[in-house]
């Protein structure tokens, strides 16, 4: 399989941004990929995003941001507390949060997938497009009860460690999801597992990447 670099890009990437609905959604979707961006450039700029985190959960969003940026040059976590499930009835003030984070220039954009079935990811996806309409942007998946995964063209291969660090960040973090069905090693693991099989390699994250421009030099 043909592979490309984030590293040899003709224009760094200094910037990037990640966008999650609900505590834990970035971490479980793209956490990995962000561990080893931030590692191999240290001096990249990161805002790290969630929007529904009410009490108790946004200690624990905060707390994590802070720690899966811990190599980043710059860190900004932000957090905000709109009601889980409801973002599509106060998509006027979801809508101003996304207005201002147009400040941030990312370079890279992370963000839920357009065909995710949980109603706040949906409305995360639109408003990401809508606000970053020439940016690279990748559309990560998270595993649940819907069964909505789909077929994504994207991977990012992670090596045992990166999955380790991981896992541990995500079990230190969400105390408060223990116990649940879904949050467990095995489940992230076998994700991670079956998306490196289809790219060939041992474990990856995968991403829907909707535009892509490929330059040919000279």
């Amino acid at each position: 399989m043909l592979g490309f670099s984030l590293q040899a890009l003709a224009r760094p990437i200094e910037r990037i941004l990640a966008i999650g609905c609900h505590a834990d959604d970035i971490e479980i979707g793209c956490g990995g990929t962000i561990l080893a961006l931030t590692r191999a450039a240290p001096g990249l700029s990161a805002t790290w995003v969630v929007l529904a985190a009410p009490g108790a959960r946004a200690a624990e969003a905060r707390a994590s941001g802070e720690a899966f940026l811990a190599s980043a040059g710059a860190a900004d976590v932000r957090v905000h507390e709109f009601r889980d499930g409801f973002l599509p009835y106060v998509g006027g003030e979801v809508k101003d949060i996304f207005e201002g984070l147009k400040d941030v220039r990312p370079d890279l954009v992370f963000t839920h997938t357009r065909h995710d079935l949980h109603q706040d990811h949906r409305l995360a996806c639109e408003l990401t497009w809508n606000t970053f309409r020439d940016h690279a942007i990748l559309e990560y998946e998270i595993p649940k009860y819907d069964g909505d995964l789909g077929s994504p063209n994207v991977f990012v291969p992670l090596d045992e460690s990166m999955v380790e660090d991981k896992l541990r960040l995500l079990r230190d973090h969400y105390p408060s999801q223990h116990g649940k069905h879904w949050f467990d090693d095995e489940l992230f693991r076998g994700l991670l597992r079956l998306r490196g099989m289809e790219s060939a390699t041992r474990y990856a994250e995968a991403f829907t990447c909707r535009k892509l421009t490929l330059g040919i030099a000279g």
